[in-house]
């Protein structure tokens, strides 16, 4: 049994075009997350799913049971591969996310998806914080442009700063080619 899985963060309608809060290159990002996808079920590793939905209908995305809280049909769930609703940035609060890991013996994450200075950030630092190895694929996330205090911060600096940061302390960061290429 692999000690590894795919996890998938977020990659929802409403973050794609057409959606009620779309995500700078999110296609692209989409686009690498399905080749990594694809390799993980190669493989026969355990993919994981998380969806986001708040917990209130005047939200401002992620709306209970709309079709912009669906899973894209980019990285739609198949065979059984489970699927985690949350309703914090961090997949691990409030959620099985954990008991489902540990009970497959899963020690090492690879983890993509959505938003990198939110969902992200906050899935991958709690997961090291639980011991997992884990692994970035910094391609296959988008963001938005953000803006603090009077300064826009273009979508391309935020995920900068948030991969760097991750790389720095946390997490292995790749490109999808790293994954997709390595040997099993």
């Amino acid at each position: 049994m692999p000690d590894q899985a795919l996890i998938i963060v977020d990659l929802q309608n409403d973050y794609f075009p057409g959606g009620r809060w779309p995500l700078v290159g999110i296609e692209e990002a989409a686009t690498n997350a399905g080749h990594v996808l694809a390799r993980f079920r190669d493989t026969g590793t355990p993919v994981v799913h998380i969806r986001h939905e708040f917990e209130t209908s005047d939200a401002p995305f992620f709306v209970p049971e709309s079709v912009g809280a669906q899973i894209n049909e980019c990285v739609l769930p198949e065979n059984g591969e489970p699927v985690v609703l949350k309703h914090h940035p961090n997949a691990f609060r409030d959620t099985e996310l954990k008991t489902l890991l540990d009970g497959q013996g899963i020690r090492k994450l690879t983890v993509l998806g959505a938003m990198s200075h939110v969902c992200i950030d906050a899935t991958v630092r709690a997961a090291v914080d639980f011991g997992y190895d884990v692994t970035v694929v910094h391609d296959a996330i988008a963001t938005r442009d953000l803006e603090f205090n009077g300064t826009d911060v273009p979508a391309k600096q935020v995920h900068a700063a948030y991969m760097a940061a991750l790389a720095f302390a946390y997490a292995k960061v790749v490109a999808t080619g790293e994954v997709i290429h390595s040997p099993e």
